[in-house]
């Protein structure tokens, strides 16, 4: 798929460093089931995996234990709960498999209200941790949020899942934000190519506001440039100074221009 986004697209780095994030990376596949039509599954009640799920955020999710499947229903008001509970009852001895049936209530927003919601908050997360070597893009669908582009950590990615997962109106998280390798080399390259794109007079401007920089990924010395600058001058500046950086391999410029067309898909600028 081409990344390149069109006007209304923004990039930002995305953080909530206080969330315990791995709890939506390590679940199994079947957590994340959309909500069946069906009756409950049939089981048993099982006291211990109930007792995993006594707090005031699940008062109204059920859990059932039949050949070793839990199968979890009942609504809660955060998609982060629905995950948060099935982590819980998938430590339950004797759980080998959770089947999360679990539908998130919460109020109900439009598509397009959530995503300029989520784009805003995530803008000038991770500020002060190298957001601008963060390119995460976000599409929103039937409440259900899309997360890609590339985070410079796991931190940052962890980050990003946890603020849109916690947040009122979001039914589902799809999690597929590419991580850059871990390269001492690609960390001089991402301080070498933003000083010789930032110390441009007509590009100085872009590191003034921490929400709103031209973005820089770097994977195994290939650069490639996000976000959104003022013209088309800008952006064919700011390619020829990173291409110009000793060591660079390549670089692809993603950058859109202003007041271009919309796309499907956005990004955080």
């Amino acid at each position: 798929m081409n990344p390149t986004r069109k006007t209304g697209s923004k990039i930002a780095s995305v953080t909530l460093a206080g969330l315990a994030l791995g709890t939506l990376l390590s679940l199994p596949q079947a957590s994340f089931a959309a909500p069946q039509s069906t009756a409950a599954a049939q089981g048993d009640e099982s006291p211990a995996a109930a007792a995993k799920l006594d707090k005031k955020q699940f008062q109204n999710v059920k859990v059932t234990v039949e050949n070793g499947i839990a199968t979890l229903t009942g609504t809660v008001n955060l998609y982060y709960d629905k995950a948060e509970a099935a982590k819980r009852v998938q430590k339950v001895k004797g759980v080998t498999a959770v089947r999360n049936q679990i539908v998130v209530a919460g109020p109900e927003v439009s598509d397009a209200q959530l995503e300029a919601k989520l784009l805003n908050k995530l803008e000038y997360d991770r500020v002060g941790y190298g957001n601008a070597f963060n390119a995460i893009s976000l599409s929103v669908q039937n409440g259900v949020v899309t997360l890609g582009g590339h985070a410079r950590t796991d931190v940052d990615r962890d980050s990003a899942i946890g603020l849109v997962s916690t947040y009122p109106g979001v039914k589902g998280v799809v999690q597929q934000i590419s991580v850059d390798p871990v390269s001492i080399m690609d960390d001089h390259l991402r301080l070498a190519v933003a000083r010789t794109v930032y110390s441009y007079p007509s590009l100085s401007k872009y590191a003034m506001d921490p929400g709103k920089p031209i973005r820089i990924s770097v994977q195994n010395g290939n650069v490639e440039l996000y976000g959104v600058v003022d013209n088309k001058a800008d952006s064919e500046v700011a390619y020829l100074r990173a291409n110009s950086v000793p060591g660079v391999f390549s670089v692809k410029n993603y950058l859109q221009v202003a007041n271009g067309s919309d796309e499907k898909v956005k990004s955080v600028n």
